[in-house]
């Protein structure tokens, strides 16, 4: 094993920890949190409300994702399992409406979003590291799914991520094309309001702590920023209800690193 591959292993484990020990409960949330952002780009809902599944069956296409980049996190690119996911995932996204660019996007919200909700809900903030890894991780799986040089990152001298530096730094330019993208593109449709209903009933209360799960809606609702919420056309809840959710994830961070989970 070369410098450059034990590195690149390295900062794989180091995102494959966070994500699959160190906070799991969050990580999922915060993917699911990604996976519901991309209904405010009107031609994802569109994707996404035709195949019916999200409306009819939530929790098993958002399982169905999730477990995809479970596989490939844990299990790694270029492993037996990272490569039929792979595979999978390119057979699944081969369709005229599903663009580089929308794939791009949807590959920035799986990555970014975890990562805000650990920071901001989490036992401690992401790691220098564990950010250099996770912006690797993204480099390597779109390079795994041929698409084109990343928007708002890249990695230098093009070639495979493998032999470049990470640089934690580099997903903040991803980042902030999310927000430009989304500036641009987030509008309110009627698909959008069809996958949030669906999500926040069934799948996002499947990913709450317990004392939350009953008021799925609203303490999902709480978890949007305005421009999501928009989007959505999500009303914001009140203060008490927010406050409240605030609690109950910071709780649950709180006795989960006493508890030594992280």
């Amino acid at each position: 094993m070369t410098a450059e591959t034990r590195g690149a292993h390295h900062a794989r484990t180091a995102y494959a920890r966070l994500v699959l020990e160190t906070m799991p409960e969050e990580s999922r949330l915060g993917l699911t949190l990604g996976f519901v952002r991309t209904f405010g780009i009107p031609e994802i809902a569109r994707v996404l409300y035709g195949t019916g599944r999200m409306t009819s069956e939530p929790r098993a296409r958002a399982k169905a994702t999730g477990v995809a980049m479970f596989t490939l996190i844990g299990q790694g690119l270029n492993s037996p399992e990272g490569r039929g996911t792979v595979e999978a995932l390119r057979r699944i996204h081969d369709r005229p409406d599903i663009t580089p660019e929308l794939m791009h996007y949807v590959l920035a919200c799986f990555t970014v979003c975890p990562l805000r909700f650990i920071d901001t809900h989490g036992q401690r903030a992401v790691t220098d590291a564990e950010r250099e890894a996770a912006y690797g991780f993204h480099l390597g799986l779109s390079d795994a799914l041929g698409l084109p040089e990343p928007p708002g990152g890249g990695h230098p001298g093009g070639g495979h991520p493998d032999g470049a530096r990470l640089d934690g730094a580099r997903l903040d330019g991803v980042e902030e094309w999310m927000r430009g993208y989304e500036a641009d593109r987030f509008a309110p449709t009627e698909e959008a309001r069809a996958l949030w209903r669906s999500a926040s009933r069934g799948l996002l209360a499947a990913r709450l702590p317990a004392p939350l799960a009953a008021l799925a809606p609203a303490v999902a609702a709480s978890l949007l920023d305005a421009p999501l919420g928009r989007a959505l056309q999500v009303r914001r809840p009140p203060a008490p209800v927010r406050a409240l959710v605030i609690r109950a994830l910071r709780s649950r961070a709180r006795a989960r690193a006493a508890g030594g989970g992280g």
